[in-house]
């Protein structure tokens, strides 16, 4: 079936998920009037999916996601595993594996708050990372949640780190269900614990075999807005992105209420990675030996236009020239330390 790209790409900068990206931009600019950046330590600068911390032969980093009040009163159990589950993807996003999470939990009373903590508990247990404490109050009037993950990288992948040329790919385990009503595709309550934590521990490999500099794990906003957060990011690049060739599960792409669905789909394990053209194969090989689907959707330019192409049409869909996304535009991967950052070599 025919998909109008043009009101494909009009609904998704009305969605509700760019929006919400889109707020990062004033706390950017915030930090940004505070002083924040540069850190004598800081690896990269705030915007990235973790904080990373130069420290010894390597980098400790650190990620910290909050959820929203009406998730966690609808779906307790589940806001709890995401908890875990989410700051995972963020860690290894920037080459690193977990080491340690913490919470902080607010329940109204102590029953409401114990499935919260089953779905961190079991998260923890499936991925094989240690839930070492947190912060409790059982005498609030709502449930929150807010929950921190501890890793460690040897080498770096970072969003600030895509050059023009690289290749951009999609990585994403294609082996699940939508969540509904939500837009989360999980493949990842279901799974035995040795594919997550298999899956997961390809990117910290990816970087330390130094196959890839950039990788970015496709959030909320989905793959195109992780796409616009990720070009942003590395001096705001522009590119060409093919629609056709994204990886998707059977019927997401035959009209346009399910393929905007999965274009704005959150998925349990999605990631995009920035890579030279001679280390694809090389990419795709390892992701694929997981079963994990991992496509070539495009080239990144230094034109500063991102544009998407789908069955003959082509539609502009940021033009950073003109605004940016979450306001991460103007800074460099090695603009707090002052020096090369040592991301592997590509």
């Amino acid at each position: 079936m025919a998909i109008d790209l043009a009101a494909l790409v009009a609904a998704l900068r009305a969605s509700r998920a760019f929006a919400h990206k889109r707020d990062i931009a004033p706390v950017v600019e915030a930090l940004a009037r505070a002083g924040t950046q540069g850190s004598a330590v800081q690896a990269v600068p705030n915007g990235d999916d973790c904080a990373a911390l130069v420290d010894g032969d390597g980098y400790t980093l650190l990620a910290i996601e909050g959820f929203i009040n009406e998730f966690v009163a609808a779906e307790p159990w589940f806001a709890g595993w995401c908890g875990v589950m989410v700051n995972l993807s963020d860690v290894a996003a920037m080459g690193g594996r977990p080491l340690a999470v913490v919470d902080a939990l607010w329940s109204a009373g102590e029953e409401a708050g114990r499935p919260v903590l089953q779905g961190l508990a079991d998260a923890c247990a499936a991925y094989g990372v240690p839930l070492v404490g947190g912060h409790t109050n059982a005498r609030s009037d709502r449930g929150q949640l807010a929950v921190s993950v501890l890793g460690r990288a040897r080498r770096l992948l970072s969003s600030f780190a895509a050059r023009p040329g690289d290749r951009l790919l999609m990585a994403v385990d294609l082996r699940g269900r939508w969540h509904d009503p939500h837009p989360f595709w999980d493949a990842a309550t279901g799974a035995p614990p040795a594919r997550l934590r298999a899956a997961l521990d390809l990117l910290p490999q990816i970087a330390e075999a130094g196959l890839s500099r950039a990788a970015k794990d496709i959030s909320n906003a989905g793959v195109l807005g992780t796409a616009l957060m990720l070009l942003e990011c590395s001096g705001g690049l522009g590119a060409r992105l093919d629609l056709d060739a994204l990886p998707h599960p059977p019927g997401q792409a035959g009209d346009a209420a399910s393929f905007q669905r999965w274009l704005l789909g959150f998925p349990s394990f999605g990631f995009l990675l920035a890579a030279r053209d001679g280390q694809v194969a090389g990419i795709r090989g390892l992701f694929e030996s997981q079963g994990i689907a991992c496509a070539d959707i495009g080239v990144l330019d230094e034109s500063g236009v991102v544009s998407v192409a789908l069955q003959g049409q082509e539609a502009r869909l940021w033009d950073f020239r003109g605004a940016g996304f979450i306001g991460c535009g103007a800074v460099r991967a090695d603009a707090s330390t002052g020096r090369e950052p040592r991301h592997a070599t590509a």
